[in-house]
């Protein structure tokens, strides 16, 4: 036990905690803002056009493009779950559910996009590094500086919520992308 100390001391390294610290939290808190910012922009501008979008008539032709029933609907679908679960994802509210919404998309945007290289011209590496963080952000909760933190409900029974909005997400886009041509 003295040596344990000792070493620690001279290496100056401290024991594990699973106890979040302000560090972990600011660290949540930035992978919220940049993922959550990201993909509200993104489904702006398929809903209306901004940041330099295509809007919801061309993006509707897109998702026909792709093989979608109804294009335009599906646009909307698409626009407003990156739009609100992004928005969502970025204060850290209604995390699980901001969560379930944007992992629907992740799966479309993988299927359409397929899995037949990872790296560009045609690869999907940062399809699946924003799909990871919106499950990592999904499975871990948004942290202390979120709208949840003071939300019990979601603070108690977390890994049950965060489970069972991983399990909707990824169901409701199989679902989607079931009905593509």
């Amino acid at each position: 036990m003295a040596q344990e100390r000792l070493d620690r001391s001279i290496y100056g390294a401290a024991p594990a905690t699973l106890t979040p610290t302000p560090v972990h939290d600011i660290g949540l808190l930035l992978l919220r803002l940049v993922v959550g910012l990201s993909m509200a922009a993104h489904g702006t501008m398929k809903l209306f056009g901004w940041f330099g979008g295509p809007g919801l008539g061309a993006t509707g032709k897109g998702f026909t493009m792709a093989g979608y029933p109804a294009g335009e609907a599906m646009a909307v679908l698409a626009g407003l779950s990156e739009t609100l679960g992004g928005l969502g994802l970025a204060l850290g509210l209604l995390t699980p559910l901001a969560g379930a919404a944007l992992i629907g998309v992740f799966v479309n945007i993988l299927d359409v996009r397929g899995l037949g290289a990872y790296f560009p011209p045609k690869g999907v590496e940062l399809e699946a590094v924003l799909f990871a963080a919106v499950v990592t952000l999904t499975l871990t909760g948004p942290g202390r500086f979120s709208v949840d933190h003071v939300l019990p409900a979601l603070r108690e029974s977390r890994a049950r919520h965060a489970l069972i909005s991983v399990g909707v997400g990824l169901v409701a886009g199989f679902i989607v992308f079931s009905i593509r041509d």
